[in-house]
């Protein structure tokens, strides 16, 4: 399949815009007195973080074998997703595609700015029908593609993403919120490959750093430069830089959380199958389940009751709620409560 060069498929008027540029973080001084950004002169933090993130970029950089060139620091995923949507598709034109279910941010961006949303509808193993993504693309020609390994909320990951790569005549975005989870290889590998991938990573899931708001887009040199030119200037910053440089310095704590929820995760799983009202916990690489219920109504209003706090995903996903693992303890809260229906 012939793949449009990302000038084609990016919006004319992001290709003629010019970025804010911050003269003080693209420059080199000695000793410089800031008299430039109307900062006030007192306070610790009374300076505008760096809004190229370079030491950041650099950090993140050597953590993943990427090149900083290849790397766009987000207020989260989120912002992220936001600034893709609008950086290739024209309001009021195109449309984006998505997996049906998967996380509702895409479509809620989508939105936002006007365009189009296609959702395929994913089989009864929450696995994407290649026919159906082959038919629905030619026909409807989306600009992007997102793609949620492991997916939110069912938990699976997507198989063979390269076919999606190689057959969709657009951007593929991989979001990978929660591939330190999985044994799946990240498709951070492929980007040598394809240059319509981007593949998103963040701080908030495995690294523990949810209220940082920290995410990553990595991508071709070209494409980052797009991000790069669209986002807010200072959309980072400098408490969340110093927080996320410090953990990749601590980056032995990552494993050991992933670790230490991995085995949670197994306990839960042991424990859920001997729970009278659950009908089947769907196979997950992340760090929640899915589970089917008898009577999941009744069952997510008892959880509620007893504050332990779920995401009840019917009747979107019938019979069907999302529960992320926590700590021993609160996964006992849990079961008790489940076994006290």
């Amino acid at each position: 399949m012939k793949q449009l060069t990302i000038s084609q498929l990016v919006r004319k008027n992001i290709l003629e815009l010019q970025p804010y540029i911050s003269f003080r973080d693209h420059n080199k001084f000695q000793a410089p007195v800031l008299m430039d950004a109307n900062e006030s002169p007192f306070g610790e933090y009374n300076r505008y973080p760096d809004s190229t993130q370079k030491e950041l970029k650099r950090k993140i950089a050597d953590f993943k074998n990427l090149s900083p060139n290849q790397i766009a620091v987000g207020n989260g995923s989120d912002e992220l997703i936001d600034l893709i949507i609008k950086i290739f598709c024209e309001p009021k034109k195109d449309a984006i595609m998505m997996m049906n279910p998967s996380f509702a941010m895409y479509a809620f961006y989508a939105a936002i700015n006007e365009n189009k949303v296609i959702k395929i509808d994913l089989d009864e193993n929450f696995e994407i029908i290649k026919q159906d993504f082959l038919k629905v693309s030619k026909e409807t020609q989306p600009k992007i593609f997102f793609l949620c390994s492991p997916n939110n909320p069912t938990g699976n990951s997507v198989e063979d993403i390269e076919f999606y790569l190689q057959n969709f005549d657009g951007i593929v975005v991989v979001d990978e919120a929660y591939i330190e989870f999985s044994t799946k290889k990240s498709s951070l590998e492929l980007l040598v490959k394809y240059p319509n991938l981007i593949v998103l990573q963040t701080f908030s899931k495995a690294w523990g750093k949810a209220g940082a708001r920290v995410g990553i887009a990595c991508a071709t040199e070209e494409i980052i430069r797009l991000i790069n030119t669209v986002k807010a200037p200072y959309n980072v910053n400098s408490l969340s830089q110093e927080l996320i440089l410090k953990s990749i310095d601590e980056s032995d704590k990552l494993q050991q959380n992933v670790e230490n929820i991995l085995i949670e995760r197994a306990w839960l799983e042991s424990e859920l199958e001997q729970i009278q009202c659950v009908i089947r916990i769907f196979p997950t690489d992340a760090n929640f389940f899915l589970v089917e219920f008898d009577d999941v109504n009744l069952v997510y209003q008892k959880l509620l009751e007893k504050e332990v706090l779920t995401n009840k995903r019917a009747p979107a996903i019938p019979d069907c709620i999302r529960i992320n693992i926590g700590t021993r303890e609160e996964n006992k809260s849990l079961i008790a409560a489940l076994k006290n229906l």
